[in-house]
């Protein structure tokens, strides 16, 4: 370990890493952008304002190597939006940038599948040193968390979690996150394009995998992924 809805297209660089900005409030990503071009100067990099912008983003363009995620959005909070992300898009490295500094958020993010974890205190010469590190294929913590890591143990439950969540196709995630919104088979399929039968199918696929019986089961376990602000 090392220690020390709009999509945007910002700058074109053929052949370059590409960059994806997940926050919400724009003089957050402003400053995210200058730590990222100053690391990676011949970077590709876009923006997204909410969940929905980064899936977005990511089905139109795979081959994106990083998406420095905010734990908190609109429509997304807490561990939900890297849920979504590890499960649809597996091959994309995300690394956590919060608010947050909680050692016990750090260690959940990790067991979810972060590749490191950045406060937004994080001076920007050292936010850039997380993105270099994670794109050589590191994980990076600063070293205060690092150390206060040490006392933080996994939770089993958040393992099992994240090992049955990572057996979802990403259309399943989308139907189980709507199933979670309490919206009805008809309505999910409405939503995503697809046949009622289809959501169906897919429904039953969701609580073999994530070992519920019905609805409610699933919410809940939805739910575990919600952190709350303080």
């Amino acid at each position: 370990m090392r220690t020390s809805g709009t999509s945007e297209l910002l700058q074109c660089a053929p052949m370059g890493t590409r960059i994806l900005i997940a926050d919400d409030h724009p003089l957050f990503r402003a400053a995210l952008r200058s730590a990222v071009m100053q690391a990676e100067p011949d970077a590709v990099v876009a923006e997204a304002d909410d969940l929905a912008g980064v899936i977005a983003r990511l089905e139109a363009e795979a081959d994106t190597d990083l998406v420095l995620l905010d734990l908190h959005m609109r429509d997304s909070h807490g561990l939900t939006g890297l849920a979504a992300l590890r499960a649809q898009f597996p091959a994309v490295a995300v690394l956590v940038v919060s608010a947050s500094e909680e050692a016990g958020v750090v260690r959940r993010a990790l067991d979810h599948g972060a590749v490191g974890f950045v406060p937004k205190s994080t001076p920007p010469a050292d936010i850039g040193i997380a993105i270099r590190a994670v794109l050589a294929g590191e994980r990076w913590l600063p070293p205060a968390l690092a150390h206060a890591l040490d006392s933080a143990q996994s939770d089993p439950a958040d393992a099992v979690l994240a090992a049955r969540l990572s057996r979802l196709t990403g259309q399943q995630f989308r139907v189980l996150a709507q199933i979670g919104e309490g919206r009805l088979n008809k309505q999910i399929a409405d939503s995503l394009g697809i046949q009622e039968r289809t959501v169906k199918a897919h429904v039953s696929a969701i609580f073999e995998k994530l070992g519920v019986r019905n609805r409610t089961q699933a919410s809940v376990l939805l739910q575990q992924l919600v952190l709350r602000q303080k």
